[in-house]
Parts: C-alpha cells; sequence; structure tokens
C-alpha cells in the first residue's frame, strides 16, 4: 500500500473528540492530503455522535485493515452498549476503552501503519490512579521502559520531568539518570524524525535554581546531568530559572525546554500555543500522538470545540520521517 494508515483508537465515548475529528475530515486539508483513516471504537456511536451533531460522511466499517480499503475513512468496529449519543463520563466505559487499546496496540505493529492517535481518557474513570496518565498506561501496554512525554509544538516543545504526580513528591523523583534518559531520548527523536539537532535548556526545581537546603536538586541531580550530557556534545543549556525562561528572547533560542514538573512547562506552553500542539510519547516501539486537550466535559454535544490539535498531529505526520 504506498499510503500509509493513521490508526485512531477514539477513547473516552463521552467526549468532543469524535466532534473535532468531525471537523477534520469536513476540511479541505483532509480532502486535499488524502490520507487513509483508521478508526477503532464503535461504528454504531461513532454514527450517532454524527447525527447529532448534524455532520455527513462517508465512515467504511471494515473487518480488518487490508489493501483493499475503499475509503479514506474506515472504522473497525469495537462494540459498546450506549442510550444516548453524548452520557456523562463513568467508568461503564472502561471494558469498551481497554478493548479499543488492545486492537490499536496489536494493529500498530502492522508494516504500512504510520502512527496511533488516541483519543482522550477519564484518569479518574479510567486510569484509577493505577497510571499517572495515558503515557504511562500505553509504554505499560507495550513494554516501554522509560517512556518520555514531550508536548511538542514545531517553536518549542516541552518535557516535563515529572508527570501526573502531586507537586509534594516531586523533588522525589527529579534523578540525573532521568533527566539523561528524557533529553537522550529527545534529542535522538529530533535528529531521526525531523533531522534536526536541537538545542535544548534545562529549568531548576527551586526558585531561581536556589535553595536553603545544604545542598538543592539543582547541585545534587540536574548540573550533574547537564555536564554529563554536554560530554555527549548535546546542544544544552542550564538550570535555567522559570520564572523568567518563556520570555520571548529566551525561548526563541532553543527547541525543548524540560521542566521539573508538569505545571512549570505545561501552563506557560498551553499559554503560547493553546491547542496547536500535540502530546508525544518518546520511547515507544511506534509514534504515538494524543491531540492537546481532555475529554472537555462542558463543551460535550455542543459544536464548539477547537479541534486546532488535530490538525496539528495531521501536519505533524506530514512532516516527519
Amino acid at each position: 500500500m504506498s499510503t500509509k494508515i493513521i490508526l485512531i483508537v477514539l477513547g473516552e465515548p463521552n467526549s468532543t473528540f469524535s466532534e473535532v475529528l468531525f471537523k477534520y475530515f469536513k476540511s479541505k486539508k483532509f480532502k486535499k492530503e488524502n490520507k487513509k483513516i483508521v478508526l477503532i471504537g464503535s461504528y454504531k456511536l461513532f454514527k450517532s455522535q454524527m447525527k447529532y451533531l448534524k455532520y455527513k460522511m462517508k465512515i467504511n466499517k471494515v473487518d480488518e485493515i487490508k489493501d483493499s480499503l475503499k475509503g479514506n475513512i474506515n472504522i473497525l468496529n469495537v462494540d459498546y452498549e450506549f442510550k444516548k449519543a453524548f452520557s456523562q463520563i463513568s467508568t461503564l466505559s472502561n471494558i469498551y476503552i481497554k478493548n479499543c487499546f488492545k486492537l490499536g496496540l496489536k494493529l500498530v505493529k502492522k508494516k504500512n501503519i504510520q502512527a496511533l492517535i488516541n483519543g482522550p481518557i477519564s484518569k479518574k474513570h479510567f486510569l484509577k490512579k493505577k497510571f499517572p496518565g495515558i503515557t504511562e498506561y500505553i509504554a505499560d501496554k507495550t513494554n516501554s521502559k522509560k517512556p518520555v512525554m514531550l508536548i511538542y509544538n514545531q517553536k518549542l516543545a516541552v518535557n516535563p520531568l515529572t508527570t501526573h504526580i502531586p507537586i509534594k513528591k516531586v523533588n522525589k523523583f527529579i534523578k540525573k539518570d532521568k533527566i539523561i534518559n528524557n533529553v537522550k531520548q529527545i534529542n535522538e527523536f529530533y535528529k531521526i524524525r525531523l533531522r534536526k539537532k536541537p538545542k535544548i535548556a534545562i529549568l531548576g526545581l527551586n526558585p531561581h535554581c536556589e535553595s536553603m537546603d545544604e545542598i538543592s536538586e539543582e547541585k545534587r541531580e540536574i548540573i550533574p546531568a547537564i555536564k554529563f550530557l554536554k560530554n555527549k556534545k548535546i546542544k544544552i543549556e542550564g538550570p535555567k530559572s522559570a520564572d523568567t525562561f518563556f520570555l520571548e528572547k529566551n525561548i526563541r533560542k532553543f527547541d525543548v525546554v524540560v521542566g521539573m514538573y508538569h505545571d512549570q512547562v505545561l501552563t506557560p506552553a498551553k499559554t503560547l500555543f493553546k491547542f496547536k500542539a500535540i502530546n508525544l510519547t518518546l520511547g515507544l516501539p511506534f509514534i504515538k500522538i494524543t491531540p492537546d486537550h481532555g475529554p472537555n466535559v462542558e463543551m460535550i454535544g455542543k459544536n464548539k470545540s477547537d479541534p486546532s490539535s488535530i490538525f496539528y498531529a495531521f501536519d505533524f505526520l506530514s512532516k516527519i520521517r
């Protein structure tokens, strides 16, 4: 097959993900790019949500992925019992979501699959505190030991060293080896997929990279990691103080910034780029993308959601190796 397939696991059925997909599928960009899409999820639910939101498009229901895919939008059905097109999020969809991921992760091993995109899930209902986030969930299901979350925008990507953990526990996870692992994976990803040697900034943990403690996390873990990485000829600087780093004059010098905790880098990134960013999981045996929005409970069924992130995901896949 000349055109590689993009798998999309539909994820939480009660979210705005189907809506943003409809907006992309109806766009001139999708029709022009002629991408082959295989959705994994409930055919009946997807059609019901399409009708509810007043979209019309042809969805080809298939039993397997093969060279004879008839249309650009195909769906591999996963059964799901529902009463309304959209309902409140609950644990009732957990088995369905699990089955969707199981099928998607099985199929992504095929040679003609370019990437797997997954729709949002509810951490509270689906993960139930067994995993910090979808990054760790998929890493566990693929036996990938050291996953790296990269929120990617072409101008500046950000990596939180720690993901969805309580702020009071962050300092326990600031380790030299973890910083080294993340930076090495990010550096390789840019070199191989984007054909670019990135310039990477490392933020400190403490205000102004200083602490009242005798030995700070900067001195004990962060600075030794930076020195090690510089010796490996990686273009890296730091530690940088987080309070001023995201000024325009600073961020234009770098491709990636590694922060010590989730909100330290995601808050400014989302302020700068809004929904024009995607969540990549590095360290997997395939490309995995999550559009950078959650289920968006407040907007479900209103047909007013911003589809920028799914557009950005497909743009990204058009540019990489």
